[in-house]
């Protein structure tokens, strides 16, 4: 793993992909922080996108999941220095690290399965940057208008 912790949230729409990629960071012993949600209770997604951003540093990656993972990924990027992925084949999940240096994987918790999600996960994290040209693309990406 390229990074020293993973940080992990869903709304009431991700929880149940949620707790199986918990259990499997936890057999694996990856170093993981669960921030919610914990219930089936309605939530609004933003709130776990913004708890989970105010979190990632360089030394930490995010998972984000929603219904779709649409929205918690758009909300998620709405902060400086996040840089989300919504991916739901791993190609996707590891050309989002390699040419991106993305730090955070939004997933669809009803579009996906644990095997997908556990995939995307390991590419995710597993997967370093390139850097060269890339580096000048992501310097881009903060607008300041």
């Amino acid at each position: 793993m390229l990074r020293e912790k993973i940080y992990i949230a869903s709304d009431h729409a991700g929880l149940e992909l949620k707790e199986k990629i918990c259990f499997f960071l936890k057999e694996k012993k990856i170093n993981f922080e669960d921030l919610g949600t914990n219930n089936y209770i309605n939530c609004d997604y933003p709130d776990y996108a913004h708890l989970l951003a105010s979190k990632i540093n360089d030394k930490s990656f995010g998972i984000l999941i929603c219904g779709s993972g649409i929205g918690i990924s758009i909300a998620a990027n709405r902060h400086k220095n996040i840089r989300c992925a919504l991916c739901n084949e791993t190609l996707s999940a590891e050309l989002a690290r390699k040419h991106n240096d993305a730090n955070v994987l939004a997933l669809g918790g009803r579009l996906i399965g644990i095997e997908l999600a556990i995939n995307l996960i390991e590419k995710f994290i597993q997967t370093p940057f390139e850097e060269g040209r890339h580096t000048q693309r992501i310097q881009k990406i903060e607008v300041k208008i």
